[in-house]
Parts: structure tokens; C-alpha cells; sequence
């Protein structure tokens, strides 16, 4: 492992953050299956925020496939890892321009497609709601008697969520003072990617969704071309040190089937941000001029239009960036 580390290590790459330090670290094992039986799959650094001076070092479980950190920042690390500009504390037309709108159109039609047959005045519960992004859309366009409700550890995340206007609980799905057998459909979207025990977090998901009610994830697919091109370093879903546990169809199964949930539907989303974080990752790691860097971005309206449209041609294959996962509770 530390020749990977050492072989991987840049010549050039962008500053860290003033006074950044290194990371607490803690190990871990496979969530899937409980395995430390894992091999080097890559290893990588903060591309995007340079929060930490830390190397993290991605590994793949020889038992069941799944990639995860490991060592993996400690949870006290949470407020040096998710620095105050995090894109999620703030995605908002005013910062993100074009890219809001269509992410605000495609994310919508999304949401309402997840939300067909719910009873009146059904019970919805976000999961990692960030901003409450999404919590904001099914208020626009859902129906106006729907309950909603988010749920998110970070403080400023919260915060923000509450400006909206938005119950937002601050804590965790474990923690929050959030009623048992009560929803009747939850999401996480680009949620399960950063928890720590994804199966506790699904397991208490489950237990205040109703008998019946539905869970709703999206995250990112190691099933996909664009991890075999770049895993070994810059691949965009890594987001190093933020994603800790990365899912493929058979995983996400194994993942359901622990849970003692049912599933109900797997397939993929398009997403061109994996592929142009990708391409960023490598500009930053070998040294590129900022005008080049910025080129791939969640701004680029540019590069992420092209990428919409290569990713669209692996959706056809079932092979999206994104996985897209209905549990169902029995």
C-alpha cells in the first residue's frame, strides 16, 4: 500500500487550504458483508477543496466487490472534510446559473416520477437533504397536502434548509426525533456514498417507514466506463475523502437483502458530473492553468452537456453513472 501511495503521488497539483491539517483516521471493513479481506484499488487526495494534506487510499472487497475508504476520516473530521463552500450547503441559481435550472427541471420530473400512487397527505422523509434541494422542488411541484420532512448532520446544511422555510431536522436518521412506522417514502439521494454504516442508516430508514413504504437511492455506480478509466486516482465519484462506501448493482442487492428490505426496482441514471470531475481531477493533479481547470466544473455548462450525452449512450446499455434503487418495506 505505500508503494501505491508513493507511485501515485503528484509532481505538481493545487494548494491546500491555508492551515489545513491531516485528518483523523479511523480503519473499517467491508459494510456489505463484514470482510477486511480487500485489495488496493486507488489511491487519491482532496482534488476539489483541499481540505487536509491527507493521501486516501480506496480499496475493493475481494468478497462482494465493494469499493471503500479505508483508513476513512473520523466523524469528528466532518466539519474540516465539508468545508462552509461545499456545493451542497448552497446550490442556488444565484452560484450555479444555467446549471441550477436544468438540474432543478431534470430533478423535478425525478421526483414526481418516485412519488406516483402515494395516498393523500402522504409522509415524505429526505434523507441527507443538504440545502433541501429536493425538499424545495416537492414543494413547488408536489401536491400541496404532502408532509415533508428532511433530515441531515450537518449544521450549516440545516441551516440553510431552514432559511427555505423547510423542517429540516439537524442530526442523523439514527439520532433525530423522527417517529417510527410513519413515512411513507423516503429518499437518499447521494446520501449513502457518505455515511459511515450504511446498513445502520438503511435499518433506521426502515423502521419509520411504514409497512410498505418505499426508499428511494441514488448514487454513484462503479459499474460504469468511466471508473474503469480513471479508478486507479481521478475517478469523480471517489470525491476523496467524502465518499466512503461505492456501490455496483450486486452490491447495492447484497446491501438490500442484509437490510431485510425488498427490492423493488435497480437500474442507472444519467450524469455527466463523475466523468468531467474525472477530467478535472486529473487537470488538477497534473498542474494545469485554472482557465483549463474551470473548464470541468458544476458550472460548466459546456462540459457537462457533452458528457449528458455520452452518459446517455451507456443508459441505453443500462450502464448510467448513477444507480437508481427502489426498497421496498415488507
Amino acid at each position: 500500500m505505500d508503494s501505491l501511495i508513493t507511485s501515485a503521488r503528484p509532481q505538481w497539483g493545487a494548494p491546500r487550504r491555508r492551515g489545513a491539517a491531516p485528518l483523523t483516521m479511523t480503519a473499517t471493513r467491508c459494510c456489505v458483508c463484514d470482510s477486511d479481506d480487500a485489495a488496493p484499488m486507488a489511491v487519491g487526495e482532496d482534488f476539489e477543496y483541499r481540505t487536509s494534506p491527507d493521501y486516501f487510499l480506496a480499496m475493493q472487497c475481494r468478497r462482494c466487490g465493494l469499493v471503500y475508504l479505508n483508513p476513512r476520516p473520523s466523524n469528528e473530521t466532518l466539519a474540516q472534510i465539508y468545508p462552509p463552500d461545499y456545493h451542497a450547503f448552497e446550490f442556488s441559481a444565484e452560484a450555479f446559473g444555467f446549471v441550477y435550472r436544468v438540474r432543478r427541471w431534470l430533478e423535478a420530473r425525478r421526483l414526481l416520477a418516485y412519488c406516483r400512487g402515494l395516498p393523500a397527505q402522504a409522509r415524505i422523509l429526505d434523507v441527507g437533504c443538504g440545502d433541501g434541494f429536493h425538499l424545495d422542488l416537492l414543494r413547488q411541484y408536489g401536491q400541496p397536502d404532502w408532509q415533508l420532512e428532511g433530515v441531515d448532520p450537518s449544521p450549516l446544511a440545516a441551516t440553510a434548509a431552514q432559511r427555505r422555510g423547510l423542517q429540516v431536522h439537524h442530526g442523523t436518521v439514527q439520532t433525530a426525533d423522527l417517529p417510527s412506522a410513519s413515512y411513507d417514502l423516503a429518499f437518499m439521494i447521494a446520501t449513502i456514498e457518505h455515511v459511515d454504516d450504511p446498513v445502520a442508516v438503511v435499518r433506521a430508514v426502515r423502521s419509520r417507514l411504514k409497512p410498505g413504504g418505499r426508499l428511494v437511492i441514488v448514487t454513484d455506480n462503479t459499474a460504469t466506463l468511466d471508473f474503469a478509466l480513471f479508478k486507479r486516482r481521478h475517478w469523480g465519484g471517489y470525491h476523496f475523502p467524502r465518499h466512503w462506501n461505492l456501490f455496483n448493482p450486486a452490491t447495492i442487492r447484497a446491501l438490500a437483502s442484509r437490510v431485510e428490505m425488498d427490492l423493488e426496482s435497480l437500474g442507472t441514471l444519467v450524469s455527466p458530473v463523475n466523468w468531467v470531475y474525472s477530467i478535472r481531477n486529473s487537470l488538477v493533479d497534473w498542474g494545469a492553468p485554472a482557465w483549463l481547470i474551470n473548464l470541468f466544473s458544476l458550472k460548466s455548462t459546456l462540459a457537462l452537456g457533452v458528457f449528458t450525452i455520452v452518459d446517455m449512450g451507456f443508459q441505453t446499455a443500462g450502464r448510467g453513472a448513477l444507480l437508481r434503487v427502489v426498497l421496498r418495506r415488507p
